[in-house]
C-alpha cells in the first residue's frame, strides 16, 4: 500500500486473514492511496471517494483539521458545477469548460458576479480543479462563511488540441499553431462567451486569473499579452524562464493597473521556486506591489488547494 505521506507501506496478514497496517495520522490534508496486490494497483472497494489524476483514479483519505476544513462538502449553501461547450473558431473545435456558479445564482436573477478564471497544470484538463483541487468545496465554504465574495469560477481546458477531458475519448484535433494559441482563445473567446452566457460583470476589476504550473504560465502570458483585462493576477508554482525581457513585458500591466498580484510557490518546488523568485524580484524592481506567498512542500496539489483557499479570500474586495 502506498504511504499517503510518501513511499509505500507493507501490510501484514493477520490470523483472521485480514491484511492491515497502522500509521500515525498525518497532518490535516487530503491524501491519495491505493493497494498494490501482486504488483497490480487496486483501489479500495470500501472507499467511494476518488479523484482522477490524468489516467489514474486514486482513493482519497481526508484528515480533518483547520487546514482541510474547507475541502469538505459545505453543510449548506451549495453552488452549482456545470460543464459547458463553446465553439472555438481560433482552435477550430468545440471545447468544454467547467463553470461554478455560487449559491443563490439561480434565484438572484438580477445580481451580477465577478469571475475567477482558474487554470490547470500540465497533464490536467477542465476536471482537474473540481476533482483534485476541491475548488467547488473551497468556494462553497469560503462564501458561506463570508470569507470570500460570491463569484463565478471558470475552469477551461488548457490543452489547445483537446476538445474535452480525456475521459470523454474525443479526438485531439484542435489547431494549436501560433504563439499563445490557448491564451488568445481564453481572452478572445472564453471571456466573451462567459460574459454573454452568465451574469458576469464585464469589467477588469471583476475579472481574476490564476493557474498552477502550466496554468501559471498561461496566467502570466495572458496578463502580459492582454494587460488591463484582469484586475487580479495570481500565478501559482509558475517558473519564469525568459527573465531577460520580463521588465519590458511587465510595463503594460503596470500602466494598465491591477488590484492584486499574488504569487504562490512551495519552498521545495524545484520546478518553480526560482522562477517565482525571479518574477517577484522583477515586480519589486519595477515598483509593482505584489505578494510572494511561500509555503512548505513542492509541486503538489496540497499546495494548490492551500493557495486557492488563501487568495480567493482576497479577490474582488
Amino acid at each position: 500500500m502506498p504511504d499517503p505521506r510518501g513511499g509505500a507501506l507493507d501490510m501484514q496478514k493477520g490470523m483472521d486473514g485480514v491484511w492491515s497496517v497502522t500509521i500515525d495520522a498525518p497532518e490535516p490534508e487530503i491524501y491519495t492511496y491505493n493497494f498494490i496486490v501482486d504488483g497490480v494497483s487496486v483501489n479500495d472497494p470500501l472507499n467511494n471517494q476518488v479523484q482522477r489524476d490524468g489516467n489514474r483514479f486514486l482513493n482519497m483519505l481526508f484528515i480533518p483539521g483547520p487546514r482541510s476544513e474547507n475541502y469538505y462538502e459545505a453543510k449548506d449553501q451549495h453552488g452549482t458545477l456545470t460543464y459547458r461547450w463553446y465553439d472555438s473558431q481560433l482552435l477550430g473545435i468545440p471545447r468544454r469548460m467547467a463553470v461554478y456558479t455560487p449559491y443563490g445564482y439561480e434565484k438572484n436573477t438580477k445580481q451580477k458576479y465577478p469571475v475567477l478564471y482558474l487554470l490547470h497544470g500540465g497533464g490536467g484538463d477542465e476536471e482537474a480543479w473540481p476533482s483534485m483541487g476541491r475548488a467547488v468545496q473551497i468556494l462553497d465554504n469560503l462564501i458561506a462563511k463570508g470569507l470570500a465574495k460570491p463569484m463565478i469560477v471558470v475552469m477551461p481546458n488548457g490543452n489547445p488540441t483537446q476538445r474535452a477531458a480525456q475521459t470523454l475519448k474525443l479526438p485531439n484535433d484542435g489547431n494549436a499553431e501560433g504563439q499563445n494559441a490557448y491564451v488568445n482563445s481564453l481572452v478572445k473567446e472564453i471571456i466573451p462567451f462567459v460574459e454573454k452566457e452568465y451574469r458576469a460583470i464585464p469589467k477588469p476589476e471583476a475579472r481574476a486569473i490564476s493557474g498552477l504550473s502550466m496554468g501559471g504560465g498561461h496566467t502570466t502570458s495572458a496578463t502580459i499579452a492582454y494587460p488591463g483585462v484582469f484586475g487580479y493576477i495570481c500565478p501559482l508554482s509558475c517558473g519564469i524562464r525568459d527573465s531577460d525581457h520580463l521588465d519590458a513585458d511587465l510595463q503594460g500591466i503596470k500602466k494598465a493597473g491591477y488590484k492584486l498580484y499574488w504569487i504562490g510557490v512551495g519552498k521545495d518546488d524545484t520546478m518553480a521556486y526560482q522562477g517565482s523568485q525571479l518574477l517577484s524580484e522583477a515586480l519589486t524592481r519595477n515598483g509593482m506591489q505584489h505578494t510572494l506567498y511561500v509555503s512548505e512542500d513542492a509541486h503538489v496539489w496540497k499546495n494548490w488547494r492551500l493557495y486557492l483557499n488563501t487568495f480567493a479570500q482576497l479577490l474582488f474586495k
